[in-house]
Parts: structure tokens; C-alpha cells; sequence
């Protein structure tokens, strides 16, 4: 897999590109702001970009700015956008709007490197990863948010699951039951989101996608 990594802390850059390359990742790229990460992904074939939110001169969404350029120009490249914490408008500027390779995670789970280079492989395959406090935060906001007041209590906790990228035995596992019951919970979800049911689509992230854009209306309503 081949990334460009996007951090004006020259040690912090320095640092995750060395653990990466420890992982069997190729860090092709590294910039200190938001236009050369655009730079070096017009110019260097990648599979996912990584950059953080808050880049220079301002300090403010230059890396969220630069995500969403690279999206609409290379719209093959994965995106994985880096926060010290959950900032929910940006995040929802960043993931709706589009259903695959895209990434909000706090800069805490580049940590745990495993998981980090897990997630960039989820995200270069096509799917969506959402930071799971991001997703705790908007599953406890208030039930006015259609249409995730359909769900029920047992089914919101499944969506938080999915919106963390865990499989369907992942779910059981850490709900204690059994993936039949997962398998129906996820059957009733869909239906109750109205999603499309082509196979080629990805409903599952289509279901998370879906959260995510009641909670930009409602936030917009407030």
C-alpha cells in the first residue's frame, strides 16, 4: 500500500512514517500542508492520503479543505483525516456526500499502529471509517435526528458497531449474541433506512452515512 502523509510536526511525520514502513506500509510522501499533499497525489500514484485537520497557515480545516479537494480530483485515493479531537461539523463535512474511501480518526489511534494501518487498508479497499467516539457522540444526541429515531436502542448499538468497521461476528461477539440475531438486526436496520438494495452497493455504509446526514440537519435545525 502506498501512502502520503500530510503533518506540519516534521517529528510527528517522521515518526508514524517509521512505524508504517515497520508494517509493510510505503510512505511515498511526506508534506508539511495541506497543497502539497494535493501536490505530491497529482504527481505520485498512492492508495490513501493521510493528513491532519488543522494545517498550516491558519491552522484551522486546511487538511479537511485539501481531503475534499483530493476527493473530487482522484477520487481513487483513499482519504484519512487525522483530529486531536472529535470535531463533528468537520467530520460530517468530510464523509457525507460520498460513501467510500474515506477516513475521520482521532490522532490517539495512531497509537495503536496496528489498528491504524488496519484501518488505512479498510479505507484503500473502499470503505468508510469513522472515529467510534465521533459515532458514541451522534448515537446519544437527541431522537429528533430522523431517520435514526426508527431504530431501536439494541439496533443504534449494531450501527455504532458497523460504523466502527466490525464484521458481523465482531458485533455478536462484543454484544454477546448470536450472528443470526446480528444478521436480523442489520436486516431490520436497513429496511427501517429506506437504503438501496442493488448489490453493488455498500449498505452498510450507506447506514452509517445515513446517521451522519440526520445529524448535519439537525445540527443545521438547531
Amino acid at each position: 500500500m502506498r501512502v502520503a502523509l500530510a503533518d506540519d510536526a516534521v517529528v510527528v511525520r517522521e515518526g508514524l512514517a517509521r512505524l508504517l514502513a515497520d508494517h509493510g506500509v510505503d510512505v511515498v510522501a511526506q508534506v508539511g500542508t495541506g497543497d502539497d499533499l494535493v501536490r505530491a497525489v497529482d504527481t505520485e500514484p498512492l492508495d490513501v492520503a493521510v493528513v491532519d485537520i488543522r494545517m498550516p497557515p491558519t491552522y484551522t480545516d486546511e487538511g479537511l479543505r485539501a481531503a475534499r479537494q483530493i476527493r473530487a480530483t482522484h477520487p481513487d485515493v483513499g482519504v484519512v483525516v487525522l483530529s486531536h479531537y472529535v470535531e463533528v461539523e468537520y467530520a460530517l463535512n468530510l464523509v457525507t456526500g460520498t460513501s467510500e474511501r474515506i477516513g475521520y480518526l482521532l490522532k490517539d489511534r495512531v497509537a495503536d499502529i496496528t489498528d491504524f494501518v488496519a484501518a488505512l487498508h479498510r479505507v484503500a479497499a473502499g470503505e468508510t471509517v469513522v472515529e467510534p467516539s465521533l459515532v458514541e457522540e451522534l448515537l446519544t444526541a437527541p431522537a429528533a435526528r430522523d431517520p435514526m429515531s426508527r431504530l431501536t436502542r439494541r439496533e443504534r448499538e449494531v450501527l455504532s458497531l458497523v460504523a466502527q468497521g466490525k464484521t458481523d461476528t465482531g458485533i455478536a461477539k462484543a454484544l454477546v449474541v448470536s450472528r443470526k440475531t446480528i444478521e436480523a438486526h442489520l436486516r431490520n436496520i436497513l429496511g427501517k433506512l429506506d437504503l438501496p438494495v442493488d448489490a453493488a452497493e455498500n449498505r452498510r455504509v450507506h447506514a452509517v452515512l445515513a446517521f451522519l446526514q440526520a445529524q448535519r440537519g439537525w445540527e443545521e435545525r438547531r
